[in-house]
């Protein structure tokens, strides 16, 4: 397959909303995947692979309160495609088309416990933010998306 990286698109999101959960082995996160993402959210939003077998996506916006940072909501890989350097793919691009938007900081948030995604964010260049408590030797900003929702806040300078 063909790894080209194309504008997330409305026709996304049947595929990736009943994938996503799967993704990430049973835990239910297709809530995060909201369709608004794909149909009125997607100008820095992208996609590798047909829209009926999408092997990584990546959403992501510049911020309306602040037009010099960009965020990255949710970034999915395949399982079968991982390790093939789809998400870095993805984030590079991403960095290039905020940047030239005028961008000097991406932000990004992950779970306390997904040590996977704190290890990627560090090796792409993005700081862990002081958070109000600290979980694992990590800093975190306890109860962020609710009560017991603690998350891991990251930034990258452009």
């Amino acid at each position: 397959m063909e790894m080209e990286i194309r504008a997330l698109e409305s026709a996304d999101y049947e595929f990736v909303a009943s994938a996503v959960d799967n993704w990430w082995g049973g835990r239910p996160v297709r809530a995060l995947v909201h369709r608004i993402f794909f149909d009125h959210l997607n100008a820095s939003s992208f996609a590798i692979g047909p829209s009926d077998a999408v092997q990584a996506f990546l959403i992501g916006f510049v911020s309306q309160s602040d037009p010099k940072v960009a965020y990255i909501h949710f970034v999915g890989v395949s399982p079968a495609a991982r390790a093939g350097g789809l998400a870095r793919m993805l984030y590079e691009h991403f960095f290039n088309v905020v940047s030239a938007q005028g961008c000097t900081e991406v932000r990004s948030i992950t779970s306390a416990v997904n040590t996977g995604s704190i290890a990627f964010h560090r090796k792409l260049g993005f700081t862990l933010l002081p958070g109000s408590g600290e979980i694992d030797g990590v800093p975190v900003t306890l109860d962020y998306a609710g009560e017991g929702q603690h998350r891991v806040l990251f930034r990258k300078a452009l």
